[in-house]
């Protein structure tokens, strides 16, 4: 008898009715020699530090940092029940192989392997690695079910994940939150990810527009010159030209072709829904994930845009399910093997609709899980078509001795761009000219123009930053570069408005992250270590390496460790920055040995100055005399 462990429920029922296991108990489902259970994601998670010491629940400075010898993980109480029956599972003596059915990443791995561990089994694994939940890929995946043996190193790399997140989380939090005296909450991603948008602000803010000049002619079309700095040049240059002839000097006209865009993974997913239909990161996850459970597209949660080679002959079914859904006629040539690399393909291929989605009723589906669908079909149609090919044309014109350029741009073949969902503004067009023609210049005209500053970020472009943070200072081949992965990105920026460090402020037709004042003044504090881009990117090249066996995941976080260690033997608060983290308390009064605000909690009334030791407290016997209720 084999167990089959799934991540949620839905899946285990897609899984069971492949496996013939239709019989229902409590938590399970049995059949065909299989029973199959689920975990309800995260069953399982790592204790807080109360659990390692009882003096540990409350925070103080000499406790830190806390680093426990070995790691606890406690069972969720909404959850304990599901985790019984798991326990029960695979303790049963006719269970002789164990299949690892969570998600096929890091996240999956943990998840299972915590509740396996936990249970005390030392069963078989086998693992089902899937990126479908059609019933053929199920079908399939089971036929090749590999060894737990081959994914330790996955399992490695996400507790080293969960440990380092655990250390700096706790121990960080609670270092600055006492050092500030206002809760701080630290992340070993989140973090930087703070710091990439205050940097961007602060760019934006110190940004100072020097206005240019062009000198613009119109003899039949626009030309124009080179950006100049000083006007009185350009007026000189405007004025010599009025009522003047332009000649001709040269034409060039170039043939020129965009390739077709690579497939999407779940990054550029997210940007394209945020910038397109204005969705979340967050959001588009959690469509792209009820589409998944509904076999309608690939595996979501994927840094690969390409498939991989065994899938080409099957590429013309899933172009003809993406037309369907798009409501097109399926396009009569298809270049599969631009869309196919296995050199490409790391643990997931690309997103991409199944074959079931074209035979869908699309308008029984939400409608965000139906838009996200739309444009990863989308995606599938513009990858495997003909490159765009367009003319860029440039004229060159002398008058009065200065010289002048236009520039226009003839479609030739549309090719991918006739898929593109976006509106973009019809290409320019030159007339038919020949070199030493003359054109009678009916105006000069002097346009002044200035630089804009940087723009705020958004889902879309921070999503970006994120997934580029680090690269110039990484291995030219390393696999995991970025902030964060594909799968954890959108949760981080909900932490980061969930913690109200940043807040999404729409301006017109766009929503912008912006950092809060809390956001600003917590990176205005943090030590170097702590919002660095680059230390995170290379944290997350190592859990890869981890990943492969490349390194032992001790020296991972024995890395973790002396960093906070350091950081906490060296760190020097900055002074007077309690102006930086007002408590937000209604003010009573003015403090009667350094005159700042006193505020007023529950407990007393206390001075807003770090710095002094004001303070009254109201069980104090001075209260109790004044009988002050």
């Amino acid at each position: 008898m084999r167990l089959v462990i799934a991540e949620k429920p839905s899946v285990a029922q897609s899984i069971a009715a492949v496996l013939n296991a239709k019989k229902r108990h409590d938590g399970y489902l049995e059949g065909g020699g299989y029973l199959v259970s689920w975990c309800f994601g995260h069953l399982a998670e790592l204790a807080d530090a109360a659990a390692y010491n009882a003096d540990y629940a409350k925070w103080t400075m000499k406790d830190l940092p806390i680093v426990p010898t070995s790691y606890r993980f406690t069972i969720r109480e909404d959850k304990r029940k599901q985790f019984d029956i798991l326990r029960g599972l695979l303790r049963r003596e006719d269970v002789s192989e164990v299949v690892n059915a969570c998600d096929a990443g890091r996240e999956g791995e943990l998840i299972f392997r915590t509740v396996y561990c936990l249970a005390g089994c030392s069963k078989p694994i086998l693992r089902l690695w899937i990126s479908s939940m059609e019933d053929d890929a199920i079908h399939a995946g089971f036929k090749q079910l590999k060894s737990g043996r081959d994914y330790e190193g996955l399992h490695q790399s996400a507790l080293c994940r969960a440990k380092a997140d655990w250390l700096v989380g706790i121990n960080a939090t609670r270092y600055f939150s006492l050092t500030y005296g206002r809760t701080l909450n630290i992340g070993r991603v989140m973090s930087p990810t703070l710091a990439l948008l205050v940097q961007r602000e602060a760019d934006i803010s110190a940004f100072v527009p020097e206005p240019f000049y062009t000198v613009q002619l119109d003899c039949g079309f626009i030309a124009a010159t080179d950006r100049m700095k000083d006007r009185k040049t350009a007026d000189s240059i405007a004025n010599a030209c009025k009522g003047k002839t332009a000649t001709v000097k040269s034409v060039e006209r170039k043939e020129k072709a965009e390739k077709a865009p690579a497939l999407y993974d779940l990054t550029a997913l997210q940007r394209d829904a945020n910038r397109i239909l204005g969705y979340t990161a967050q959001q588009t996850l959690d469509y792209l994930q009820a589409l998944y459970e509904k076999k309608l597209c690939t595996y979501p949660r994927t840094d690969s845009r390409f498939l991989t080679e065994d899938m080409e002959d099957s590429i013309s079914g899933l172009v003809s399910s993406a037309a369907a859904v798009c409501g097109m006629a399926s396009p009569t040539t298809i270049h599969a093997k631009q869309v196919c690399n296995n050199n490409k393909v790391t643990d997931h291929h690309a997103i991409v609709p199944t074959v079931s989605a074209g035979k869908t009723d699309l308008m029984s589906l939400p409608l965000g899980e139906r838009e996200v669908l739309k444009l990863a079909a989308k995606g599938l149609l513009r990858a495997i078509s003909e490159a765009h090919r367009y003319a860029e044309t440039v004229i060159t014109v002398e008058c009065a001795g200065h010289s002048f350029t236009a520039k226009g741009k003839t479609v030739l073949v549309p090719g991918w761009k006739s898929y593109e969902q976006e509106q973009t503004e019809a290409a320019s067009t030159l007339p038919e000219v020949a070199e030493h023609q003359s054109l009678s210049v009916s105006a000069a005209t002097v346009k002044t123009g200035k630089p804009t500053p940087p723009k705020h970020f958004t889902e879309d472009t921070l999503l970006s930053a994120m997934e580029s943070a680090g690269k110039e200072d990484m291995p030219d081949d390393a696999e995991r570069k970025g902030i964060g992965t594909p799968a954890t990105r959108s949760g981080i920026i909900e932490k980061l408005v969930s913690s109200d460090f940043v807040e999404r402020k729409k301006s017109k037709k766009v929503v912008n992250l912006l950092p809060t004042s809390t956001g600003t003044a917590l990176i205005t504090v943090l030590p170097e270590q702590l919002q660095s881009p680059q230390l995170t990117a290379e944290w997350e090249h190592r859990l890869k390496e981890i990943e492969r066996g490349e390194i032992v995941p001790d020296s991972f976080m024995d890395g973790i460790t002396a960093m906070l260690g350091e950081l906490m033997q060296t760190y020097k608060p900055i002074p007077g920055a309690e102006v930086l983290f007002p408590s937000g308390r209604e003010v009573v009064g003015k403090c009667p040995r350094c005159k700042a605000d006193v505020t007023e909690t529950p407990k007393g009334f206390f001075c807003e100055n770090r710095a002094c030791s004001f303070a009254l407290w109201k069980n104090s016997k001075f209260f109790t005399a004044k009988k002050r209720p």
